[in-house]
């Protein structure tokens, strides 16, 4: 369940998780190797917090198709 602070809606990392689609240690992988970037939020305890726009950013790299070329 997304947290509200100061009104903004902040997403935990298995909710970005479930909502986009990918497993947590796929999450964890694509942090590790750069493909998504650390975010800078995080609660007390030390957990991510995501925005709308984390989320937006996540889900299209979750969905994104590469084309290559055959030859």
């Amino acid at each position: 369940m997304p947290v509200s602070i100061n009104g903004q809606t902040y997403y935990r990392t298995t909710e970005v998780c479930q909502e986009v689609g990918i497993s947590r240690t796929t999450f964890f992988r694509w942090l590790k190797n750069g493909i998504l970037e650390e975010v800078a939020l995080r609660d007390r305890r030390g957990w991510r917090l995501f925005t709308e726009e984390d989320l937006q950013r996540i889900h299209a790299e979750a969905t994104r198709i590469d084309v290559r070329e055959l030859s």
